[in-house]
């Protein structure tokens, strides 16, 4: 029997591994503390972007992106609050990515899917052609 431990990747602490969390107790602790500040942050300043939720808090903007993710901080009722996509940055209010970066992800995975499409056509296409030249040559032999 082995015991299933791990460094916290938040503060390197060893700990025992276990439970839904991928974080240390005393972390996972910090994290819930940082939860509620915000919660009663936002309660007073519905207005709030999250530039002045972070600073008003001390709680990094990376931190309240994940809360907003995971939907633990609803900002539908927060018309100032907004989050970066993941890929370019821009401000988003909804899902990972902005709408011009999940439409350049979709063309891209369109082209590379008729790129496969193409290699498998040239590919059957040249073992035919090679399987009818052999069977030509078998004919002219007999």
């Amino acid at each position: 029997m082995s015991l299933n431990v791990g460094n916290c990747p938040r503060c390197g602490r060893v700990y025992v591994k276990g439970g839904i969390h991928d974080v240390c107790p005393n972390c996972l602790k910090t994290i819930e503390m940082q939860y509620e500040k915000c919660l009663k942050y936002l309660r007073e300043n519905r207005g709030a972007t999250l530039n002045e939720l972070s600073e008003a808090t001390e709680v990094p903007v990376r931190q309240i992106t994940k809360f907003i993710r995971e939907g633990r901080i609803s900002i539908v009722h927060a018309p100032n609050m907004s989050y970066p996509c993941e890929v370019c940055g821009t401000l988003i209010r909804e899902s990972n990515m902005c709408e011009s970066c999940r439409s350049k992800l979709v063309k891209d995975v369109g082209h590379v899917n008729e790129d496969e499409r193409r290699r498998q056509s040239n590919l059957s296409d040249n073992r035919s052609a090679g399987t009818f030249n052999i069977q030509e040559r078998l004919k002219d032999k007999r």
